[in-house]
């Protein structure tokens, strides 16, 4: 039997929540959440996507991403709004608000990089391996 040390899945789970306590206290400063923090850089990459996709791409259900960008659209960092041509889905982009807000915290992936130690080469080789089992997974 595996010891816990030697479980991939724990290795991420404790590394994923090192990461979000490195991020708290930027993320603080900036008064959102780690969610929400997700939401402005997709937003920023892609300014109009649905709910829909916003939960496929941060792999969350939509009864957990609607309250998420509800509390979003009410800070005014987004605005939703029901698509004219389909009035079930509803329609997200960025306000001006929000990509300030994004723009704040640009440099918080920096924050990994100076804490990880790693090199160039072990960041690059690190992401292509996780994405790729990121992808095998889903």
């Amino acid at each position: 039997m595996r010891k816990l040390e030697d479980h991939f899945c724990f290795l991420m789970y404790v590394t994923a929540r090192a990461i979000q306590r490195a991020y708290q206290p930027e993320l603080a400063e900036q008064a959102i959440t780690y969610p929400q923090y997700l939401v402005l850089v997709l937003l920023s990459e892609q300014p109009h996507l649905t709910v829909k996709s916003i939960g496929h791409w941060l792999d969350l259900s939509t009864g957990t991403v609607t309250p998420l960008l509800k509390r979003m659209d009410e800070e005014g960092l987004v605005k939703r709004q029901r698509s004219q041509t389909d009035e079930r889905q509803v329609q997200v982009s960025i306000t001006p608000a929000g990509r300030m807000k994004r723009a704040a915290i640009s440099d918080l992936p920096e924050t990994l990089v100076t804490k990880g130690q790693l090199t160039d080469e072990e960041w690059a080789t690190m992401t292509q391996l996780v994405h790729k089992l990121m992808i095998n997974l889903k």
